[in-house]
């Protein structure tokens, strides 16, 4: 098999290897010698001057750290100093996680042996670039947003349904010009800044939508994506830039599993039982994919052959129709990535030859 150019990289192992557990003010490093031995460990604010001060005009170090919050500017930084940085799955690092004796120190020092050994060893990730980051950025702060309003709107029914009245059932969107003139008296007062709140927020998120919409100029496949039923602008654009890159997975049937939509497994010997889904992948696109999913099921979904075969799985009872939506989200992102990777428009119903790339 050939390796990709990061396993030649880690084939070239530096005189230094360090292992960094990232703090949100100071962060633990140790160092190992070519010999695998401690020769140095210490900390440092989680600044970029800060780590410029101490790691620049450094020869090429290996530098080991866990997924997290700074993890991305801190990766780019430090390869921009000349160093090779191993960010490591934060899921997959087991013996950091279940460690009996945890500690920054020694998180810093598990993760430095890690590195030295194999890099393989902690399932390395590669962050995104900055200009994709800050586009994930708004689709990001989008669902903060309506997730924000959701909240304000729940609480305005709640607390109008304890004086006996009622809100009537309306869209989100147009929820604040509806509600507005019907609040009357000490309702008006306690309800009203909910109100108000919400169509403050209705705007912002039209404008979001704005922006977001613009991004299909510069990254031509979320155009591509669209073509498929339920997935519309902001579901496209975070699959993208989610996943970053075509090649995050080998093939498109495994993108069920790189998303946590595949069941988790413990087969050991002649025991092999059933779990739920792993959900070790994105939280947000998967659950935009199941919400993509509500609508193929849903009574306004077009006809397809996705459609069908989920409304087939459907058929046994309210489980098996929570079964089906994951399903059909699992089988959505696997068609997803064949679009993008074969670079076809979405098809109803495939014929034998184009399904064989998309089958989940």
């Amino acid at each position: 098999m050939k390796k990709s150019s990061r396993e030649r990289e880690w084939q070239e192992r530096p005189a230094r290897t360090i292992g960094i557990d990232l703090g949100d003010r100071f962060s633990r490093y140790c160092v190992l010698n070519s010999e695998g031995e401690v020769i140095e460990e210490g900390r440092v604010r989680t600044q970029e001057e800060a780590l410029r001060q101490h790691w620049e005009g450094e020869p090429s170090l290996r530098m080991v750290m866990e997924t997290g919050t700074h993890s991305p500017w801190v990766s780019r930084l430090l390869s921009q100093l000349g160093h090779q940085v191993i960010v490591a799955n934060a899921r997959k690092v087991r013996a950091i996680t279940e460690n009996e004796s945890k500690s920054d120190r020694r998180d810093a020092e598990m993760l430095a042996r890690l590195g030295y050994c194999n890099p393989r060893l902690v399932a390395p990730i590669q962050h995104r670039s900055l200009e994709r980051q800050r586009d994930l950025n708004l689709i990001r702060a989008r669902d903060t947003l309506v997730r924000a309003r959701t909240m304000l709107i729940n609480s305005a029914r709640g607390l109008v349904k304890s004086a006996g009245g009622r809100l009537p059932c309306c869209a989100a969107d147009v929820f604040g010009k509806r509600v507005s003139t019907l609040l009357l008296g000490d309702m008006k007062e306690a309800v009203g800044p909910l109100v108000e709140q919400v169509t403050a927020l209705t705007g912002q998120i039209r404008q979001l939508d704005q922006q977001i919409e613009t991004l299909a100029e510069r990254y031509p496949e979320i155009g591509l994506l669209r073509t498929a039923p339920g997935v519309g602008p902001v579901i496209a654009a975070a699959y993208v830039l989610t996943l970053d890159r075509v090649d995050a997975v080998a093939q498109s049937r495994s993108v069920g599993a790189f998303l946590g939509l595949r069941p988790r497994q413990s087969q050991s010997g002649d025991s092999d039982p059933e779990h739920h889904i792993s959900k070790t992948g994105n939280l947000y696109l998967r659950r935009l994919l199941v919400q993509a999913a509500h609508y193929i099921l849903g009574r306004f979904g077009p006809d397809s052959a996705l459609r069908r075969w989920g409304l087939k799985l459907a058929s046994g009872g309210k489980r098996a129709k929570k079964r089906a939506l994951v399903a059909v989200a699992r089988k959505l992102a696997v068609i997803l990535h064949c679009l993008w990777r074969t670079g076809q428009s979405y098809q109803p119903f495939p014929t034998p030859t184009t399904a064989s790339g998309s089958t989940a």
